[in-house]
């Protein structure tokens, strides 16, 4: 394997949940020591390592929080240091095998409250020497200083430990106020690690949960310049029946924990309240994410000298391009394909729609990673039956790149001729979590293929003449987490080729204006996605599951007010217009979505 710092700065690293919970959980009482039990019940810790592994960690820590002598005193153990944390190396050693990395945690000396001083600072430092020591000995691939209130402490610990040649972890704890438990706020303490010589990755864990943990990883992410490792509770315990439970599933932890990627976040892992579970629901999903693998390299070929190959306007390329590029509104409705086989009713909403002048129907390709009837079927039949344009998203997610090449001229032979490009929803988001994930290139890579194929050249570099003349959109998230990432993901698109851009429903119209002004220099048209609520329960799915989607607060305060199914239906629609009316001076079109099935809704949001 390679050294853990240098794997950690090629990819996301997924870190183990609490020990100490597991610990608990198995009916040993608080009281005990924790640490003592690489001792006295080896095959409990190293159950506990195989569950961590088993689920999908790519790190796991050592049960040595608490194993310094400082700390074993008050149970008398203080003469097993060495072997306590040399038999906690040992047992994580042999499930973590050659695949894993075993890093020794390491835990403050101070109790809260309490800070270093001239009368304690040697015996701590002998403590951490002696614990630190035979860590190494035991052949940890470095040291995790974890759950930190006392930066100088920790900054103590790390000096020792790259003393002794190990790579360094610094994790400092916060309170819901995002400061230290001594006072110092985040930004001051994590610079101050940052600049740190002793330090070579910095943490967050504990305390706080995974929402809190988001808004702290907001806070420094941009100040910071090595990686971060975020380790958040479960969320806050609740006492039940004399023990403290967490209660937020790990569904709810994985959410929070992508987010922590998509700014950045290095290595992911949990803290007290987590365990197995939360870290094998949230490794399929951080691994899923398409940055985790790297993507074939696909060359935008240069064909100039070509003179036989016509390359079609972007203008010309269907009626619904004529549309988009003109002075008149581009009107699309989303209408997912069925999960039978039976297209009938999908026929009967095109053909609503085609009767209210809707301009084209959208095909979303597998949402949410769900598994339906052949989006690319589905356009087709659909341009056969009743002669309405589709614009058929296609994702990366499923198929090989040979695959896609050939969806792509299939599709085009038979008719399809705008596109939408995505990179696609991971398959853990779905109802096949098991399901692989290809991921052969991304959005920008193909929207490279689709662009030579439309100059008349395949993958392999052959000329095909005729060129496909496909209308190539992409797709934007104007509410992403890390804006500055997104515009320059939707500048390579662009440059690969895109032609129009449809955006993730907007909820925000001022996020949206914002977006737009930084986007002042990319000169495509912009489609709004724009999605009429149904119910209060509806627009909190949306905030909370669907990735990329924002809804304010303040939208769900009015959904909130609905006490009926018609009252939600109503506030939704209101809000949907209202949203149109405001964006029409500075979008091209609007991509509206039929939630349930409700084309009648979608088309009214159209036509009022």
């Amino acid at each position: 394997m390679n050294n853990i710092l240098e794997e950690i700065n090629k990819r996301t690293l997924v870190f183990d949940g609490a020990m100490g919970t597991s610990i608990y959980s198995k009916g040993v009482f608080v009281n005990t020591c924790f640490d003592m039990l690489n001792l006295t019940n080896p095959e409990m810790i190293k159950g506990i390592h195989t569950d961590y592994v088993k689920a999908g960690a790519d790190v796991i820590l050592t049960n040595t929080f608490g194993a310094c002598n400082i700390k074993l005193k008050k149970f008398g153990l203080e003469s097993k240091c060495v072997e306590i944390n040399q038999t906690g190396v040992k047992i994580a050693k042999e499930v973590a095998g050659d695949s894993v990395y075993v890093l020794g945690s390491v835990g403050s000396r101070l109790n809260f409250g309490s800070m270093m001083t001239s009368e304690n600072i040697k015996e701590i430092e002998q403590s951490y020497y002696e614990q630190i020591e035979a860590l190494k000995s035991g052949g940890v691939d470095g040291i995790m200083f974890e759950t930190y209130f006392d930066i100088n402490e920790l900054l103590l610990g790390a000096k020792i430990a790259k003393k002794l040649n190990l790579p360094v972890f610094g994790s400092i704890t916060l309170k819901k106020e995002l400061e230290t438990p001594n006072g110092l706020g985040i930004k001051r303490a994590i610079t101050l690690l940052d600049k740190s010589e002793y330090v070579d990755v910095l943490g967050l864990n504990c305390s706080i949960g995974p929402h809190a943990m988001l808004s702290a990883v907001k806070k420094i992410i941009d100040i910071i310049h090595k990686p971060l490792v975020v380790q958040p509770n479960a969320g806050s315990p609740q006492k039940i029946d004399g023990r403290m439970i967490y209660m937020n599933t790990p569904e709810y932890f994985t959410s929070y924990c992508k987010h922590y990627v998509e700014l950045g976040v290095k290595g992911v892992g949990g803290c007290c309240g987590t365990n197995e579970t939360h870290i094998e629901d949230m490794a399929k999903a951080i691994k899923a994410i398409s940055s985790a693998k790297k993507h074939i390299e696909v060359v935008d070929v240069d064909i100039s000298k070509n003179n036989e190959i016509v390359v079609t306007p972007a203008h010309e390329k269907s009626n619904f391009a004529k549309k988009l590029f003109s002075k008149d509104f581009a009107t699309t409705i989303e209408i997912t394909p069925p999960r039978s086989v039976d297209l009938s009713d999908v026929i009967k909403k095109v053909e609503l729609c085609k009767k209210a002048g809707i301009d084209a129907i959208n095909i979303p390709d597998g949402p949410r990673a769900s598994s339906r009837i052949s989006p690319l079927v589905t356009a087709l039949m659909i341009e056969k039956q009743t002669g309405m344009e589709t614009i058929l998203h296609y994702c990366c997610r499923d198929r090989n790149l040979i695959g896609m090449q050939s969806d792509l001229l299939g599709g085009y032979a038979g008719g399809l001729r705008n596109y939408l490009i995505v990179t696609g929803d991971p398959p853990k988001l779905g109802n096949y979590p098991d399901a692989t994930a290809v991921f052969d290139v991304d959005s920008v890579g193909l929207t490279t293929v689709v662009n030579n194929l439309n100059h008349g050249v395949d993958i392999a570099g052959n000329i095909i003449n005729p060129p496909t003349s496909i209308l190539i959109g992409v797709g934007a998230n104007p509410c992403a987490l890390d804006i500055d990432k997104e515009i320059n993901h939707l500048k390579n698109k662009v440059q690969a080729g895109a032609e129009y851009i449809i955006t993730q429903p907007v909820f925000d119209v001022e996020a949206l204006f914002r977006f737009i002004d930084k986007t002042d220099n990319i000169s495509i048209p912009v489609v709004a996605g724009i999605w009429p609520l149904v119910s209060y329960k509806n627009a909190m799915f949306l905030k909370t599951e669907v990735p990329g989607v924002n809804v304010p607060d303040s939208v769900i305060k009015r959904m909130e007010k609905a006490k009926t199914k018609e009252d939600g239906l109503k506030i939704g629609l209101e809000i949907a217009v209202e949203m149109k009316e405001k964006l029409a001076s500075f979008v091209s079109g609007y991509q509206v979505s039929a939630p349930f099935g409700k084309v009648d809704l979608a088309i009214d949001v159209l036509q009022v």
